[in-house]
């Protein structure tokens, strides 16, 4: 291949039909799944080849973007120490360098004394040399602080290998486990369980006790999940007094429990799982403390004594409130914290414990903002009379608050500074609300330039959306979106159904057999953005990744006059192929999400708009859609499948580009500089079909 390219690769065609419930699928580009074939990297590579000379007039841009990305990101920096068993923790990073180093110094009081010795803990640019990715999947220090088990990934994949560092002398002991996902100590440090993955599914099925120093040994097999829906996880409460295994589908969970402090006994189950019921535990005074949904979708807590029988003996502490969906309970030896989201936004607030663990006062942390987020930070210790909590919008950076329990007194322990000449006050937020095709009012968050930049009906818009698994998109600040509000980009993001902005009754309005409310939510935001004078009709750009790349595709296809620029990442765009193939990971586990399509019903509805399968002949908007080689979540071969068959089928000759890292998984470039290039790329694209490359 040439920097010249005239034409775009051409994928051969090899067709390979699926019928079932009498319907035909036809797929012809199955044998790109073939990861070991040459022919599929030489084509993925001719792709590459091919972006990259349609993207060359841009690399000018992409360097000013870049630049511009990185002025405002302070390189050196620190994040707020937080106290746990006599240790302050804390990340830093180091100018130059693409990853962060995990340390920790003693702690001799209340507060963190930067005249202690610091140790490291772990140096991921250590960890990252001679690698082309890397990645810590989790990190658990022992209860008496000695040792430290964590697990890396060096491809992109998602399947981590477990080790585990003996702090006093730096050095990573035999002790190892493959396929690894979560880890947690017994209160002897020297028992570690730990949760693995199947091989091939990816789905989190086992759970193992390991004796440190018995490397050599068989871990003792704990338990083994055979419901497919179902995965394992592996935690402690916050007191520390007990282990907690939860496995949960999408759906529905069942947790047990087991005294850390007798690591050789049994896990006893709390209450039995039901379905479409979830219920999730910590432990505070010989209680278990409980938030559940098995009254009603909007979750409340109950309590039960430790060994004090299922669900028959529980006992409301909190009900539910109908108006706002409990999201998490925390607890702690004096107080606890509840958070919820009332009409799309988080609140938090703390509530006292009074005699025999009756709840006494509460208060509710106030945010100055209309449209933010905010949440828990670090708050291991359980003996504590301060609760530590993070705060973000669109215009204010991320920031780590404290606050007093008895007194209801916040105090800001660090805002994240922003060099590079950044003032919020030149910015301006918004939450907007539109109407869906069936009357629902859907809240849209907004972010412009306030002097000379503000948002008009000449403006470039560009919307952002997700709409799955209940997930709420967060509102957060973002130093490298200043590259696109700096020239008159009004950035809008879409908290439409199948997400959790509601909770799960929104989750669920957009799922299943109603998943095209999540469409069409989307699509009146775009037009009513530009009803409302939000952006130009003509100048509508739009991003989503993974489940945001089947919304991408999905209201693309439907509406592809509405949308000049689409970006697309890791997009999962071959619904059906992808939910027919039980081998593959999550499969099984997603039938609760989107649907089971041999049942004839859900086929017949999910291939109403599976992306890959309503291609048709139109004109498209300009598409970056992006993979990854590596990807365990959406195979690089659903959006180079896609690609492929859009080639053949549209009509005109705006840009359609196919961009494979050859070295990474679903979230892209591990190093954070790498990342910023990839950012810059991707807003290179964007700009340049906006027309705004100045």
């Amino acid at each position: 291949m040439t920097q010249n390219l005239i034409t775009p690769p051409s994928a051969r065609k090899e067709s390979t039909p699926t019928t079932l419930h009498g319907h035909v699928l036809e797929d012809d580009y199955r044998w790109m799944r073939d990861k070991t074939s040459a022919e599929v990297i030489s084509y993925l590579e001719a792709e590459n080849a091919y972006t990259d000379s349609a993207m060359e007039p841009t690399k000018e841009l992409q360097a000013k973007l870049y630049a511009e990305m990185l002025s405002h990101i302070k390189e050196t920096d620190e994040s707020v120490p937080y106290r746990n068993r006599g240790w302050f923790y804390y990340v830093r990073t180091v100018e130059g360098s693409q990853y962060p180093i995990h340390c920790r110094r003693l702690a001799t009081g209340a507060r963190f004394d930067e005249s202690q010795p610091e140790e490291i803990l772990l140096d991921v640019n250590q960890l990252a040399e001679g690698q082309p990715f890397m990645a810590v999947g989790g990190m658990t220090v022992s209860p008496d602080g000695f040792l430290l088990a964590y697990s890396t990934d060096n491809t992109g994949f998602r399947q981590y290998t477990m080790h585990v560092r003996d702090l006093k002398t730096g050095k990573d002991l035999a002790d190892t486990a493959e396929r690894v996902g979560s880890m947690a100590w017994a209160a002897d440090s020297k028992t570690l369980f730990y949760t693995t993955e199947d091989e091939v599914t990816k789905r989190h099925d086992h759970l193992f006790r390991h004796r440190l120093g018995d490397a050599a040994a068989e871990d003792a097999e704990i338990w083994e999940e055979k419901d497919e829906r179902f995965n394992i996880g592996v935690g402690k409460t916050r007191d520390g007094k007990y282990l907690l295994m939860e496995a949960g589908s999408h759906t529905t969970n069942e947790c047990s429990y087991l005294s850390a402090e007798t690591p050789g006994g049994m896990f006893l189950v709390i209450a039995p799982r039901v379905d479409e019921q979830e219920y999730h535990v910590d432990h505070r005074d010989g209680l278990f403390y409980i938030r559940t949904n098995d009254t009603g979708k909007n979750f409340r807590v109950v309590t039960v004594p430790v060994d004090g029988g299922g669900r028959e003996a529980w006992t409301e502490l909190i009900p539910e409130d109908k108006e706002a969906p409990l999201e998490d309970f925390e607890v702690f030896a004096e107080f606890c914290v509840s958070a919820r989201r009332r009409l799309g936004l988080p609140t938090l607030t703390v509530t006292q414990f009074g005699e025999g663990g009756r709840l006494g006062e509460s208060k509710e942390i106030e945010f100055p903002e209309p449209v933010y987020s905010a949440g828990a930070h670090a708050n291991p210790e359980f003996e504590t009379d301060a609760f530590r909590y993070s705060y973000q919008s669109l215009v204010s950076p991320a920031s780590v608050y404290e606050y007093e329990a008895k007194s209801g007194a916040s105090t800001l322990l660090k805002q994240q500074e922003v060099p590079g000449g950044f003032e919020s006050a030149r910015y301006a937020s918004e939450r907007v609300w539109v109407e869906a095709v069936d009357g629902v009012r859907v809240p849209v968050s907004v972010v412009y330039r306030r002097d000379g930049f503000g948002r008009d009906s000449s403006s470039p818009l560009y919307l952002y959306g997700y709409g799955s698994y209940g997930y709420p998109l967060p509102i957060g600040f973002s130093a490298s979106r200043l590259s696109l509000l700096d020239r008159g980009v009004v950035i809008a993001y879409a908290h439409i159904r199948g997400g959790g902005e509601m909770g799960d009754q929104w989750h669920d309005a957009g799922k299943m057999m109603v998943k095209r409310n999540t469409f069409t939510d989307f699509i009146a935001a775009a037009e009513q953005l530009v009803a409302k004078g939000y952006g130009a009709k003509d100048r509508v750009a739009i991003e989503g990744g993974s489940a945001g790349g089947l919304l991408m595709g999905a209201v693309v296809n439907e509406r592809p006059d509405l949308f000049r620029v689409v970006l697309s990442h890791v997009p999962f765009v071959d619904v059906m192929n992808t939910m027919l193939d039980a081998s593959l990971p999550l499969t099984v586990a997603e039938y609760e999400e989107w649907g089971n399509p041999n049942e004839a019903e859900a086929f017949a509805y999910m291939r109403s708009y599976s992306p890959y399968d309503n291609l048709k002949a139109a004109e498209y908007p300009a598409m970056l859609v992006k993979t990854s080689l590596n990807d365990s979540q959406v195979m690089y071969w659903e959006p180079a499948k896609y690609v492929a068959k859009l080639r053949t089928l549209k009509t005109n000759d705006a840009p359609l580009l196919l961009h494979v890292n050859m070295d990474a998984g679903h979230g892209g470039a591990s190093g954070r500089y790498d990342y910023l290039k990839e950012i810059a790329f991707d807003y290179a694209f964007l700009l340049r079909e906006l027309g705004v490359e100045g």
